[in-house]
């Protein structure tokens, strides 16, 4: 249903309103189509009319929690199929698959990828434990795989089986993927006692659909859709029609987030699920199982998903600081550049591949890349040797030689007369010869 732009007049006061912040109805009308406020901020709206009004305004995708506490995690909310119409809402998930035989091998190395970049956590969010028809080794993984602190998936279709899991786990608020043509009835019995989200899977895209609304008539809208493992083409192909079907069309029944399988989709083979779990971070899984996971492979992929869930508009920024690279002291030659988080991971990795050790100083410049923070008056003899003396940045190092940027060589004279006692020297224009002029460089 589609809010038409008066019909929030059936159910608010035609006075001046201080409660929603808007002077009028009409102001809060306004504000609430354009997703500037939600409707909770009328206080003179029933319950009734919040609910009626609620899912005419809300996303066509539903946004879906799972995990509880600290591993509570938003899924969908989307409104936009590309990145440059407006910032994505909900991260996708990377989820380990586990079964009995391989529980903890897997769990070990799931756990092994757990670092930070740009200020954010990069790690295996959640852990997906496989029934392979054996009860008691499937409770085993379940129970190991509940000891890392990670939310789970169950994935299991039988429902003798899910709820014996589901009693071990439901404090956790773990994901239930198992509802199907077959089952959906005592399923989503399982998964509403529980208060746990619920995944629908089906032999192919009718039956999906119809699986999803055969379960919305039973009242249970906290689902996902599993968009099954026949083909990569198959699972591709549902992704993307479950995604437009919901916010081109917006068919409200395939407005939930997606499960994409790539373990099963390309068994035993490490780089093909990489390579398809970059193609689902781009096209529209929100939740990507893998097989495993190692640091080499995360890397990649949280690049590529941090690159995606960001603002478009606002760089990602590193934050100002000495950054020892090789193992420097304060004895070690001083590199300087921007905090564009692009600039700063191109040069770090030149500084680490030269293995001579530098304290790469980052100062403020709004995010902008070397040039055009130079363009911009971010990046100035006067900005840089302000950012050393707030910083202290001289009682910090002993070395006084600055490596600078060759594209901003012009600040070399004035960074000389702001910097007192300090050697500026040019670096090379591109980041690709910073290897060979460290190599060289006999200060």
């Amino acid at each position: 249903m589609a809010l038409k732009g008066l019909d929030i007049f059936k159910y608010t006061p035609k006075t001046n309103c201080k409660e929603c912040g808007s002077a009028t109805c009409m102001a809060f009308a306004m504000k609430v189509a354009q997703g500037g406020v939600t409707l909770d901020k009328c206080t003179h709206m029933s319950p009734e009319a919040l609910e009626k009004l609620g899912e005419a305004t809300a996303p066509p995708m539903k946004t879906i929690k799972i995990g509880a506490d600290k591993a509570e995690f938003s899924l969908g909310g989307e409104t936009v199929l590309f990145r440059h119409e407006k910032t994505f809402v909900s991260k996708n998930l990377f989820a380990v698959g586990v079964c009995p035989d391989c529980v903890d091998k897997a769990l070990s190395d799931a756990t092994q990828v757990d670092y930070e970049r740009i200020k954010e956590r990069m790690y295996v969010e959640l852990i997906s434990v496989a029934y392979t028809g054996n009860k008691d080794a499937f409770l085993d993984a379940v129970k190991k795989s509940q000891a890392v602190g990670r939310t789970l998936i169950l994935d299991v279709q039988d429902p003798d089986a899910a709820k014996a899991a589901l009693e071990l786990t439901k404090a956790g608020k773990p994901l239930l993927n198992g509802a199907n043509a077959s089952n959906y009835e005592a399923m989503s019995k399982l998964a509403t006692e529980a208060g746990v989200v619920l995944g629908v899977s089906g032999t192919d895209l009718d039956s999906i659909y119809d699986t999803v609304q055969k379960l919305e008539a039973l009242g249970n809208k906290n689902l996902v859709i599993d968009v099954g493992t026949a083909s990569v083409k198959d699972a591709f192909a549902n992704t993307v029609q479950i995604r437009r079907a919901a916010l081109k069309d917006a068919d409200r029944s395939f407005g939930y987030p997606t499960i994409v399988n790539v373990a099963k989709l390309a068994p035993k083979d490490s780089a093909m699920q990489v390579a398809l779990a970059s193609l689902f971070t781009l096209k529209y899984g929100s939740i990507v199982v893998m097989s495993g996971m190692t640091y080499a492979q995360a890397l990649p992929l949280y690049g590529l998903r941090q690159n995606i869930y960001t603002d478009p508009q606002k760089p990602m920024k590193m934050e100002p600081g000495i950054y020892k690279v090789n193992g420097a002291d304060e004895n070690s030659l001083c590199a300087t550049t921007v905090d564009f988080a692009l600039s700063y991971f191109v040069i770090n990795g030149e500084l680490e591949r030269s293995g001579v050790p530098v304290n790469l100083i980052i100062s403020d410049a709004g995010g902008y890349s070397v040039l055009t923070a130079w363009a911009a008056g971010k990046l100035s003899a006067g900005s840089i040797a302000k950012f050393f003396k707030d910083k202290g940045i001289e009682g910090q190092v002993k070395n006084r030689n600055l490596l600078i940027p060759g594209k901003v060589a012009v600040l070399k004279g004035e960074l000389e007369e702001n910097l007192p006692g300090w050697k500026i020297i040019v670096g090379p224009n591109e980041a690709v010869g910073v290897v060979k002029f460290l190599k060289e460089f006999k200060g």
